[in-house]
């Protein structure tokens, strides 16, 4: 899966990276099945608690479906770095997308069985196929510059991010006029569409070839700076969200605030992550990353003395700033780590950290917050994103393997 690199535009910029011959259209497409992702959680909780009627149940079921995606991605990678992305990534997406409808078909009427859904679930995130990761690692084979890599990183994932901001919304305004599961449908849709488009890019035309040491006996070196800090601002974000619904409901208890604060935090990402690709950095990667992740960590720690809300959300905007950053060059660390036979499945151990990461934070900082004082939880929060900083320190002078 390579493509002629590109020349050096004299001066890089987001504008550059889209003149890239077949940068736009690959990057479109990949968009498109990528949406599903933003939908497809939310619809699922929907459609299950409407159909059985338990939110323990449709908490279960998402769960399921949560976790084979997130721990398998390192798996379903793996196969697109030998096989290629069209051979591997289309029958992945005909997969995921046939037992999505199989869900919808389940969860369309009431009284639907939980076991029977729950493994369709789990067989629905199994087959999720790496559509970001693979992205990633396209624009590792279109670009040979770095300042323009490091541009079309930002912008994938600023683009990313407001995907996870729509798909929600999008799937509201389905709820509104028809059922939960209809989104399952969409999201099924969008997935086969766009993958479909995306692997008949001229840009995709093959498997890479394995060399180096990294990837001969199943690991990727040098992953363990970019896959902690990825973690960490994961288990940071998670936490912040819980601790903002906290927050808000303290000071004002008007909870209808939150998802105002909570934009705040996605406002200043995206922020963050645009002047992030367009700053020419000298320092090398590794220590960007230790810097952004020390930056969260402290500004979520200071989060939470905010004396109000409108306070709150200017210090998640601040927050925020660091977040896309920190992602940003974690997949930039990981893909130069790689060698290019094995660049998809660095990125998607990444890509799994953080997820994992998200999943376990909301967990972690409630049973904080039955027992710690609120701005204590805000530090303890944030103490996650500066210890993750000092392994990425710690690990500059030697690599490490990680486990496929």
């Amino acid at each position: 899966m390579s493509a002629p690199p590109s020349a050096c535009p004299a001066a890089p910029s987001y504008a550059a990276v889209l003149r890239v011959p077949h940068a736009r259209r690959t990057f479109a497409t990949a968009l498109v099945g990528r949406l599903s992702y933003g939908m497809v959680p939310l619809s699922l909780l929907l459609a299950t608690q409407r159909a059985t009627g338990s939110y323990a149940a449709s908490g279960a079921v998402l769960s399921l479906y949560g976790a084979a995606v997130v721990f398998l991605t390192p798996a379903r990678a793996l196969l697109v770095d030998r096989h290629g992305a069209r051979r591997a990534l289309l029958p992945l997406a005909v997969a995921h997308g046939g037992l999505l409808c199989v869900l919808a078909a389940l969860t369309w009427r009431t009284g639907a069985p939980v076991a029977l859904t729950g493994g369709a679930a789990v067989l629905a995130g199994a087959c999720a196929p790496p559509l970001g990761p693979t992205m990633r690692a396209v624009w590792s084979d279109l670009l040979a510059d770095p300042d323009l890599l490091r541009r079309a990183f930002s912008l994938d994932g600023v683009a990313e991010e407001l995907l996870f901001v729509s798909g929600p919304a999008l799937v509201g305004v389905l709820v509104a006029w028809t059922h939960p599961a209809s989104g399952l449908l969409l999201g099924a849709l969008l997935l086969v569409a766009g993958t479909a488009a995306f692997v008949t890019s001229p840009a995709m035309t093959g498997p890479r070839p394995r060399s180096g040491g990294g990837g001969r006996r199943g690991g990727v070196r040098g992953l363990a700076a970019p896959v902690v800090v990825a973690a960490g601002t994961g288990l940071a974000i998670s936490g912040v969200e819980l601790l903002v619904l906290a927050h808000v409901g303290r000071d004002s208890g008007d909870t209808d605030l939150v998802p105002w604060v909570l934009g705040a935090l996605s406002v200043g990402s995206a922020l963050g992550g645009l002047a992030n690709g367009a700053i020419d950095w000298r320092r090398p990667a590794r220590y960007r990353l230790a810097g952004f992740a020390v930056a969260l960590g402290l500004t979520i720690a200071a989060s939470g003395l905010a004396p109000g809300v409108l306070t709150l959300a200017v210090a998640m905007a601040c927050a925020g700033a660091f977040i896309a950053p920190a992602l940003t060059t974690a997949y930039l660390l990981a893909d130069e780590s790689a060698p290019a036979g094995d660049r998809t499945r660095a990125g998607a151990w990444v890509n799994m950290a953080v997820n994992a990461g998200s999943s376990a934070g909301g967990l972690m900082t409630g049973a904080l917050l039955g027992h710690l004082p609120l701005p204590l939880c805000f530090a303890l929060t944030g103490a996650t994103a500066l210890a993750s900083a000092g392994v990425a320190l710690a690990g500059g002078s030697r690599t490490e393997p990680a486990r496929a």
